[in-house]
């Protein structure tokens, strides 16, 4: 399905930039120009890279939090 009418950015995009390591929402708005015109695709395409995500276990502080990274932090 199209998410970004302005930029023609399918959900089939936002899942291949993902999967290609893409895993900072602000990157894949500058790599595809979804949700950086109208504003109004910006809650669907931020569901659908979330959910990419999630099955690339890149979930926010997901793959950091896998390898360690950062309990020290959480720990304090």
């Amino acid at each position: 399905m199209i998410v970004c009418l302005c930029h023609r950015v399918s959900d089939r995009d936002i899942r291949r930039e993902v999967s290609t390591g893409t895993h900072c929402f602000e990157l894949l708005q500058d790599q595809t120009g979804v949700a950086s015109s109208c504003g109004s695709c910006h809650d669907c395409a931020r569901e659908v890279f979330d959910a990419a995500c999630g099955q690339a276990h890149c979930a926010a502080g997901g793959a950091a939090a896998a390898r360690g990274v950062g309990l020290e932090a959480r720990q304090v």
